[in-house]
């Protein structure tokens, strides 16, 4: 019997799972949980500032049609200076100079001063020829007091074509003064006008022009010539 072998038992581990199956179902248990555990961690560690920081996806361009500018480029390049503009202005003023608008007021042309109407002179004369004839013709300056008080007055006749003063008068009033000169006369009234009367002085005169160089009454140029 010493001298004899003993023979070896088989092992008993395959045949020991193979009988118990329920070991294979509790590890494969085992090893799911420490993979989930193991997966949880990791998702637990990552820092959210890591998925801030990621890059959004790029948006595709517009696509600019053949002929036109294409637009200028945003991002990182330098913004685009103007004249008279900080780089650090917060804001953009306008391309134009600012404009204040006020209320129209329509012009009003300058009047010139209004003058005041010339007061009729006090003492007035009219020309007119009273008769004429061959060879010569009578005129008359008719005196008029425009004037609230007496007035005295004066005729000044001057003629044309070398004629000659034959004689003067005022009819009904004393007879004034008279001078002669060469081509006229002046006659000085020997009566003076009363408000608003007047007073017809006569001359005869020969080979003179029935229209009178000049003819005034106290300086002031007669009418009727």
């Amino acid at each position: 019997m010493s001298g004899m072998r003993r023979a070896r038992r088989p092992s008993r581990g395959p045949v020991a799972i193979a009988s118990s199956p329920w070991i294979v179902v509790l590890a494969g248990v085992v090893v799911m949980v420490v993979l989930l555990i193991v997966a949880l961690g990791a998702y637990r560690g990552r820092s959210p500032a890591s998925d801030a920081g990621s890059p959004p996806p790029a948006l595709p361009l517009p696509r600019v049609p053949s002929g036109e500018p294409a637009p200028a480029a945003t991002g990182s390049s330098a913004p685009e200076l103007r004249p008279g503009l900080s780089p650090r202005a917060s804001g953009v003023p306008s391309s134009g100079p600012a404009v204040t608008w006020a209320p129209t007021v329509a012009s009003t042309p300058a009047r010139e001063p209004t003058r005041a109407p010339q007061a009729p002179p006090p003492v007035s004369g009219r020309y007119r020829v009273v008769q004429s004839f061959d060879g010569g013709f009578i005129g008359e300056v008719l005196v008029v007091n425009a004037s609230g008080v007496r007035r005295g007055w004066s005729v000044r006749f001057e003629f044309s074509g070398g004629g000659r003063l034959v004689t003067t008068w005022v009819e009904g009033v004393p007879q004034g003064t008279v001078r002669q000169f060469d081509g006229g006369f002046t006659y000085v009234s020997g009566v003076d006008v009363p408000p608003g009367g007047s007073a017809a002085l006569r001359f005869h005169l020969e080979r003179a022009s029935v229209t009178p160089r000049g003819c005034t009454v106290d300086g002031v140029r007669c009418s009727g010539f």
